[in-house]
C-alpha cells in the first residue's frame, strides 16, 4: 500500500512538473500571476484614496460597491464564457481593466468628484467576477490529463497566495514615494502585460464557442438549473459558500483577536493575516499529497476540518505564538478547499456549462464573504470574541462531520481505469475532448473478447457500438474483399453512427482480439459536442471511405 501512495505521489509530481512544461498553462500561471498582482495595488492604492477623501466611511463604500456587481452579476456575466473562446473574454477583459484603472488615474489627476472612481472601482471589480470563473473554465481546456488539472489549480492558488502578498507590499511602497493617482497607472501596466501573455496562449479549438441560440439572459440562468439539478454540485457548492462565509468573519475576527484578545496591537493584525498566507504556502506541498491520494471529495472535508479547528482552539487558548501556528493551519486548510474544491468543480460540470456553474460559485464567494462580515460583529457582542472564535470554528468541521459520507461516496465512485484512458487519448476522435468528458467515456468502455473467425460487425447492419482494439488483430472487409487488417490501438465502427448509415464494412476476428465498446450515445454526445471532435471525425472519415476503393479500414 505504501509502495502503491509512492509510486502515485511521483506521478503527481510528474503532473505538477507537467504544469510548468505545459506551455499555455505557463502563460496562463505568468498572466495570472500578473493581473493577481496587478490587482492587490489597486485596491491598496484605491483604499488609500478613498480613505484621503471621506475617512473609514469612504473605504467601507468602496468595498461595497466593488462586492455588489459580483453578487448579482457574476452568474450572467460568466455566460460570456461559455459562449465565446474564454480565452478571448478573459484577454478582453484585461484589456478593458486596463483602460478603465487608467481612465480612473485620469479623474483622480484631473481632481473630478470622488464617486466617478468609485463608480469606475465598481466596474473593475465587475470585470473580476467575469475573469476568475472564466479563467477556471479555460483550464480544463488547456490541462492534458485529470491530474495536470488538478495540478494547475495548485499552481495558481499559490501564485494567488503569493500575489496577496506581493501586491500591497509594492502598493505599500509605491504610496510611500508617490501618490494614489500614480499607483492606479502602475496597475494598469500590470493588467497590460497580463493581457500580452495571455495573447500568447493557443487554446484547442473546441474553446472557441459561437453564439448559441435562445439569448444571453436565458443562458445565464444555465449556471443556476445545473447546480440546482445535481445534488453532488449542490453539496460542493454550499459547503464551499459555507467556507468562504467563515472567512468572512474571520477577517473580522483577526483584527478584534489582535487588538483586544491578544494584545498584538495595530501590527498584529499584519502578523495574524500573514500567517494564514504562509500557511495557505506550505499547503502546497500538502495539496501535492492530495493530488496523489486521488481523494479530492475526501480531502475537501479534511480541508474544512483545518479551516475550522484551529479558529476554535484560538478561542479557547488565546496565546499570541499559539495563534500563529493556529492561522497557519487554517492557511493549509485553504488551500485544500480551494484546489480540491474548485478540481471537483471542473471535472464533474459539462463543459458547455462550466463557466456559468463557475460564475455562480463566484458570486456565492463574494456574497458569504460580505454577509461574515455581518454576522461577525454579532457573534462577538452576543458571544464575547472568545465565544465567537469557538462558534465560528465548530462550524465547518459540523459540517464535515454531517456530510461526510455523502463526501466519501464521490470519491468511492468508480475513478475511469489509466489504461482505457490512454487507449481514448491516442484515438483522434477523442483527442480534443477535456479531462471531464474522457473520464466518463473511459469508466463507459464495455470489454469484449472475440474468438478467431468470429465476425464482430457485418456490413450493411445497423451500427449501434464504436470499438477499439485492446489486443490482437482483426480483417477489414467491403463486398467480400479483405481491405486492410487492424491491430492493438486501431478502432472501427465511427462511420455508421456518426453517418447515420448501415455497416460500411465487415470486422472479422483473424486471432483472439479483446476490445473496449463504447455504445452509440455515449460516443455521439462526447464526439458531436465538441467541433475539434467533429473535424478530426470527419478527416477519419473521409480516408477510410476512400480506402474501400481499396486500402484503408473503414466501417
Amino acid at each position: 500500500m505504501l509502495g502503491s501512495f509512492r509510486e502515485r505521489l511521483s506521478e503527481s509530481k510528474d503532473a505538477f512538473v507537467a504544469v510548468f512544461e505545459n506551455t499555455n498553462l505557463r502563460y496562463v500561471q505568468i498572466s495570472w500571476a500578473a493581473s493577481n498582482t496587478a490587482y492587490w495595488v489597486f485596491s491598496v492604492a484605491l483604499a488609500l484614496y478613498a480613505y484621503d477623501k471621506g475617512g473609514a466611511a469612504a473605504v467601507g463604500l468602496v468595498g461595497l460597491l466593488r462586492m455588489l456587481p459580483s453578487v448579482v452579476a457574476a452568474p450572467f456575466a460568466a455566460a460570456l464564457g461559455d459562449r465565446y473562446s474564454r480565452q478571448l473574454v478573459i484577454l478582453v477583459v484585461n484589456v478593458t481593466r486596463t483602460a478603465a484603472i487608467i481612465l480612473t488615474a485620469v479623474f483622480a489627476f484631473l481632481g473630478f468628484p470622488a464617486i466617478v472612481v468609485y463608480l469606475l472601482a465598481s466596474l473593475i471589480g465587475l470585470l473580476q467576477s467575469v475573469f476568475r470563473p472564466t479563467q477556471a473554465a479555460l483550464l480544463p481546456v488547456l490541462a492534458r490529463s485529470p491530474e495536470e488539472l488538478t495540478a494547475a489549480n495548485l499552481v495558481l492558488t499559490t501564485i494567488e497566495g503569493i500575489g496577496i502578498f506581493l501586491g500591497p507590499g509594492i502598493g505599500g511602497m509605491l504610496l510611500a514615494v508617490v501618490g494614489p493617482e500614480w499607483v492606479f497607472v502602475v496597475s494598469a501596466g500590470g493588467f497590460l502585460f497580463s493581457a500580452l501573455v495571455l495573447a500568447l496562449v493557443r487554446a484547442p479549438r473546441e474553446a472557441e464557442r459561437a453564439a448559441r441560440g435562445g439569448g444571453l439572459a436565458r443562458e445565464s440562468l444555465a449556471g443556476f438549473t445545473t447546480i440546482a439539478a445535481n445534488p453532488n454540485l449542490r453539496l460542493i457548492v454550499s459547503l464551499y459558500g459555507a467556507q468562504t462565509l467563515v472567512a468572512g468573519v474571520l477577517n473580522v475576527l483577526i483584527v478584534v483577536s489582535a487588538l483586544e484578545l491578544l494584545d498584538l496591537g495595530k501590527p498584529g493584525i499584519g502578523f495574524l493575516t500573514s500567517a494564514v498566507g504562509v500557511g495557505a504556502l506550505i499547503g502546497g506541498v500538502a495539496a501535492l499529497a492530495l493530488l496523489a491520494r486521488a481523494r479530492l471529495a475526501s480531502d475537501f472535508a479534511i480541508g474544512l476540518v483545518l479551516w475550522g479547528v484551529p479558529i476554535l482552539l484560538i478561542g479557547v487558548f488565546p496565546q499570541a505564538a499559539f495563534a500563529l501556528v493556529l492561522l497557519g493551519i487554517v492557511g493549509i486548510g485553504s488551500t485544500l478547499v480551494d484546489v480540491a474544491g474548485l478540481t471537483l468543480l471542473q471535472r464533474s460540470v459539462p463543459d458547455e456549462v462550466l463557466a456559468r456553474v463557475l460564475g455562480v460559485v463566484q458570486s456565492v464567494f463574494v456574497g458569504t464573504l460580505g454577509l461574515g462580515s455581518i454576522v461577525a460583529p454579532l457573534l462577538i457582542s452576543t458571544m464575547g470574541i472568545r465565544g465567537a472564535l469557538i462558534a465560528t470554528g465548530a462550524f465547518l468541521p459540523l459540517l464535515a462531520v454531517l456530510f461526510w459520507r455523502r463526501l466519501v461516496a464521490l470519491d468511492e465512485r468508480a475513478p475511469a481505469p489509466t489504461d482505457e484512458l490512454e487507449f481514448l487519448r491516442q484515438i483522434p476522435l477523442f483527442r480534443p475532448l477535456q479531462p471531464p468528458v474522457l473520464d466518463e467515456l473511459a469508466s463507459s468502455l464495455i470489454p469484449v473478447k472475440a474468438a478467431p473467425g468470429e465476425q464482430i460487425i457485418r456490413e450493411g447492419e445497423p451500427g449501434d457500438r464504436f470499438y477499439i482494439i485492446r489486443s490482437g488483430e482483426v480483417e477489414v472487409s467491403s463486398e467480400g474483399r479483405p481491405v486492410a487488417t487492424l491491430g492493438s490501438g486501431d478502432y472501427f465502427g465511427e462511420i455508421a453512427l456518426l453517418k447515420d448509415v448501415p455497416r460500411t464494412a465487415t470486422i472479422t476476428a483473424k486471432s483472439d482480439v479483446e476490445l473496449y465498446a463504447l455504445e452509440r450515445d455515449e460516443f455521439l454526445s462526447a464526439v458531436t459536442g465538441h467541433p475539434a471532435s467533429i473535424e478530426a471525425a470527419d478527416a477519419v472519415i473521409s480516408t477510410r471511405l476512400a480506402g474501400l476503393r481499396p486500402g484503408v479500414a473503414s466501417l
